[in-house]
């Protein structure tokens, strides 16, 4: 596992507690792209970047004992999205790693996100400048891309259990949110796979020189 910077010890929380239906439902970072399925590769962007990496995940997590993380599911029960896995990693980095300050969350199905993403981040909020931070490229922000305070968890934990809050940017917008931005050069950095022909367009990137 890697460091990060002025962050110190950071935890990745690898997000994949959704319900894919536009994949028809299942678990869409377990699909093939290149032979291997689409965690693998964001596993390996992912943890050169962090001190430790986990994944929330919901339901039997015998599916993923191939890959040898920690699983850790929603608190929140319903799926409701990204922000229950924040929750859930929050939880888990302050029960296994108490010295961490800092929680970088990743969508897993974004096979091409920056490897220096989590460092970036880190430099946006270096000495207090900002309480959070996330990424953003073609002037769109990719909030699940995020550094997250690991003293927000009982503020998070209040808005979505007290207020019924869901969306990330609702969240983030209380705070001091630094955004940083990623060129897009041939492919968006960000490109996620939601759809079949998004899974071919990966396959395609892949098979690219260089």
């Amino acid at each position: 596992m890697g460091s990060s910077g002025g962050c110190g010890n950071v935890v990745g929380v690898l997000l994949a507690g959704g319900r894919a239906r536009r994949m028809g439902g299942g678990d869409k970072c377990l699909l093939p792209l290149g032979g291997r399925p689409l965690l693998e590769h964001v596993i390996a962007r992912a943890r050169p970047q962090v001190a430790t990496l986990v994944l929330n995940a919901n339901g039997d997590p015998e599916r993923f004992a191939a890959f040898g993380l920690p699983v850790v599911a929603d608190t929140i029960e319903g799926f409701a999205g990204p922000l229950a896995g924040v929750l859930a990693g929050f939880d888990w980095a302050l029960a296994e790693v108490p010295d961490a300050r800092w929680l970088a969350t990743f969508a897993t199905d974004t096979p091409f996100f920056p490897q220096d993403l989590v460092g970036r981040l880190c430099e946006a909020v270096a000495g207090g400048r900002a309480d959070l931070a996330c990424a953003r490229s073609s002037g769109r922000a990719h909030p699940v891309f995020g550094l997250w305070p690991v003293s927000l968890r009982d503020d998070l934990e209040r808005a979505m259990r007290e207020e019924g809050l869901r969306k990330i940017d609702r969240f983030t917008a209380r705070y001091r949110l630094a955004t940083v931005d990623w060129p897009v050069e041939e492919v968006d950095p960000f490109f996620n796979v939601n759809r079949a022909e998004d899974l071919r367009a990966a396959e395609a990137r892949l098979r690219e020189p260089g």
